[in-house]
């Protein structure tokens, strides 16, 4: 069983309440838009981290993180880039690596909305953690956690880290 971290969007900031629902992880993983090098760093030094690069992340990012991760956990073969869309609408970039890959979970971010979604169609769940960061339009911050055991997620809980203007 492994117990996973999930972020995305997180735009250069790191603050305690997201390093603190991250501590005891086996993995984080980030759904892109890491933002800075740094945001890498500091991840890594927690837990071992799978990411891709997001639309925002210039060159130092992009040099440690690539576009698409698929890999397997747990039994468990995870599909992951930044711009994905959800089931029944991926992006034209998605489509065919779903379809190929054929993932039981694929992961996406950018939307900055926070979605939790079978893809009855695909065989799969989608999910997209939300934004941990503060910018951009979502009021409230978010990420997931949850446990991969025998090939599937389990015990997922959404985690609201407050709302991006610190209030």
């Amino acid at each position: 069983m492994q117990q996973i971290g999930l972020l995305s969007d997180t735009h250069s900031y790191l603050d305690d309440r997201i390093l603190h629902h991250l501590r005891g992880c086996d993995e984080i993983w980030h759904a892109g838009d890491f933002g800075t090098a740094a945001v890498v760093e500091q991840l890594q030094e927690l837990a071992p981290l799978r990411g891709v690069y997001g639309n925002i992340d210039g060159r130092d990012v992009r040099l440690t993180q690539p576009l698409v991760q698929d890999f397997e956990v747990a039994g468990l073969r995870v599909l992951m880039t930044h711009i994905g869309g959800y089931p029944g609408h991926y992006s034209p970039a998605a489509r065919p690596l779903v379809q190929q890959a054929r993932p039981g979970l694929f992961i996406s971010g950018h939307s900055h909305i926070l979605k939790v979604m079978p893809d009855s169609r695909l065989g799969l769940l989608h999910l997209n953690p939300g934004a941990a960061g503060r910018h951009g339009f979502h009021k409230v911050r978010t990420l997931l956690k949850f446990q991969v055991a025998a090939g599937k997620v389990q015990q997922l809980q959404v985690v609201e880290l407050g709302s991006r203007t610190g209030e």
